[in-house]
This record gives structure tokens, C-alpha cells and sequence, in this order.
């Protein structure tokens, strides 16, 4: 069974997902039997690679809320990201196009290590302070997932995957996907949003039971 996740390394509430996917599989009879896939979906397709403002001014501008909400709104995602074993450092965070980190992410799908790269990026960018759209801040972190470094730099330096990214986009589109993270099992059942463990494993279930065939 083949699960796909949308996601952007920049969502925190996609890190949430991944982690609670993880421990949905963990209780999963049929584990084994599942291959994840990583989509690529950009919260801010046209954002620079690297934005001046602190993040707390750019949520302010983007949803005209005051820095009493956008702390408030960290808090929240700071704690349940504990829950989940995250450490969140919302503040540092330095945003910034995540196109070349979606690349890369394609590039460890090619190399049987995507979930790996993927989990790399994320850490560095919501517990690390990493600029998410820097090549030179991407490349190491790269090949410390386990990619080869000429690759790296021969697709940070072209356009290697940016047809696979946006292919990723526009199924998403295609397929009525606004928001991330966005599960879908067999090509058959959406699952919106970070939901719970317990939420993720009754879908696996239930779309496995309708997958396996009649005993």
C-alpha cells in the first residue's frame, strides 16, 4: 500500500504530521507492506530564498494578526510538537523558498533515502535556525542525509527535479489539495490536516481491509 504525504519542509504542522504518521505505522500490522512517498507542495511558491523580516513580521503581515497572536500561535505548536518529541525554535526560524528543498528531497527518492532527507530538513529548519532556501546552508545537510555530493551540488546548480516538484503541485491542484499535510492511501483516501496517531492508523486500516482481498 502505497501512502502519499504533501507536505513543505517549512509547514509546522507537516512535521507534526510526519512524526504522527510514524506512530500510526508503528502500530500498524501490515507496516511492512507500506511505502511512503513525499509530494511537494510550497506553502509560498513565490517566496525568495531568503526573507529580511523575523518570522514573527512576516506572519503579521501575511495574516494582519498582532505579535501577541503569532506568540500565541508558537506556543501552541511548540507544545504540541514537544508532545511529539519536536523541538520547535519558531523564533530563529529563517524562511525562505523551500523549491530547492523539495528538489533535494526528489533527489533522495532516486537514492532510497527521501524520508531521510526530508526528516533532515525539517530538523534544520525548525529546531536549527537553518535557511530553508540557501544552497549553501542545503548542500551539507544534504549529504549528511546520505546523498552523494557531487549530486547535490549538480542539482542545486540546475534544475534537476523542478519538473518533479511541480508535478507534485499540480496533482495537488488537480486533485483539490489547498493545504498541507495531506495523506492519501492507495490513491483512494485523503486525509487532511496533522491529524492524530489514532486518526492515521483507523484510515490504514480501513484502506487496507478494502485493498486486501476477500479470505
Amino acid at each position: 500500500m502505497r501512502v502519499e504525504v504533501w507536505s513543505d519542509v517549512v509547514c509546522p504542522w507537516c512535521y507534526l504530521g510526519k512524526r504522527r504518521l510514524e506512530a500510526a505505522l508503528a502500530r500498524f500490522d501490515h507496516r511492512d507492506d507500506v511505502e511512503v512517498v513525499w509530494r511537494s507542495f510550497e506553502l509560498d511558491p513565490a517566496a525568495p530564498r531568503h526573507r529580511e523580516d523575523s518570522p514573527s513580521e512576516h506572519l503579521q503581515r501575511k495574516y494582519g494578526i498582532s505579535a501577541e497572536q503569532v506568540m500565541a500561535s508558537w506556543l501552541r505548536l511548540t507544545t504540541l510538537a514537544a508532545a511529539e518529541g519536536l523541538e520547535y525554535r519558531l523564533d530563529e526560524t529563517q524562511g525562505g523558498s523551500s523549491f530547492d528543498a523539495h528538489r533535494l528531497i526528489h533527489l533522495g527518492s532516486e537514492r532510497g533515502v527521501q524520508d531521510v532527507v526530508n526528516e533532515r530538513l525539517m530538523r534544520a529548519y525548525f529546531s536549527e535556525g537553518a535557511a530553508i532556501g540557501d544552497p549553501d546552508t542545503l548542500a551539507p545537510l544534504a549529504v549528511e542525509a546520505g546523498l552523494p555530493a557531487d549530486e547535490v551540488a549538480e542539482t542545486l546548480a540546475g534544475d534537476r527535479f523542478a519538473a518533479e516538484v511541480r508535478a507534485d503541485e499540480d496533482r495537488a491542484h488537480r486533485i483539490g489539495i489547498t493545504g498541507v499535510p495531506f495523506f492519501v492511501l492507495d490513491n483512494r483516501y485523503g486525509v487532511s490536516g496533522a491529524q492524530s496517531a489514532d486518526h492515521l492508523l483507523d484510515a490504514l486500516n480501513v484502506a487496507w481491509a478494502e485493498r486486501a482481498p476477500a479470505a
